[in-house]
């Protein structure tokens, strides 16, 4: 043999010179090659999106407990701030209806804060009608505009 010989015939079938034995690469199943790496691959990018969607869903379920938390609260605050509001209105028309009474009798004094707070009501309840209408235009059908 020569040093550039590659020696036997190894890996092909057939008849080989000099009485050596026919020797057989053994059969590559496709599958069990490249697709098996390929297939890892995806397995492992199936279980990094499955982790990542149990972690986003628990962020997200955390992320909601504390909003409701702290929404709660906000409604809360803001309850107790309207009443707080509610009762300095009141002092407010008391304040005026006996600042008023020397004025214009104790009568007179109410009329006119009962007639200023009236007054305030319909001028909101107005406003609040025509942003109402804004907004069904918004969303009524093109015949009613």
């Amino acid at each position: 043999m020569h040093d550039t010989d590659p020696g036997p015939r190894a890996g092909l079938a057939g008849p080989v010179e000099d009485g050596a034995p026919e020797t057989v690469e053994p059969s590559r199943d496709e599958g069990s090659t490249g697709f098996d790496a390929l297939r890892d691959d995806v397995d492992a990018l199936m279980d990094n999106v499955r982790t990542y969607a149990e972690a986003e869903i628990a962020f997200q379920k955390t992320r909601a407990s504390l909003a409701g938390k702290r929404g709660g609260r906000a409604l809360v605050l803001l309850v107790l701030a309207l009443v707080l509001l509610h009762i300095a209105l009141i002092a407010l028309a008391v304040g005026a209806v006996i600042a008023l009474a020397p004025l214009v009798t104790i009568w007179g004094a109410i009329a006119i804060v009962v007639g200023v707070l009236v007054g305030g009501v319909v001028a909101l309840v107005m406003g609040a009608a025509a942003d109402g209408r804004t907004v069904a235009a918004m969303f009524g059908s093109g015949e009613e505009r």
